[in-house]
């Protein structure tokens, strides 16, 4: 937890909410004449927010693969036509 006045906490309020957001600290506390007044802290959302790129070299992707996979969709795609063709449509 850090304590600042309220002078500080005017002149730094993007430092302080930066540390809070990092998760550096927990809660700010602003004083007035050494008194605390006011407690910032973080408001949770219900959802996560995800990180571009998290899952980055978690899968690896196979070439060949997915070449072959490309053949046999062509191949039930010219099936496909073969029987419409032979359907009359």
């Amino acid at each position: 937890m850090t304590q600042v006045n309220m002078h500080e906490a005017k002149s730094n309020l993007s430092r302080l909410v930066e540390s809070l957001e990092s998760g550096r600290e927990s809660e700010v506390t602003i004083s007035r004449n050494g008194r605390p007044i006011v407690k910032m802290t973080l408001i949770k959302d219900e959802k996560p927010k995800r990180k571009f790129g998290f899952a980055k070299g978690r899968f690896t992707f196979d070439y060949e693969a997915f070449q072959a996979l490309d053949k046999d969709v062509q191949a039930l795609f010219d099936e496909s036509i073969e029987n419409d063709i032979r359907r009359g449509f």
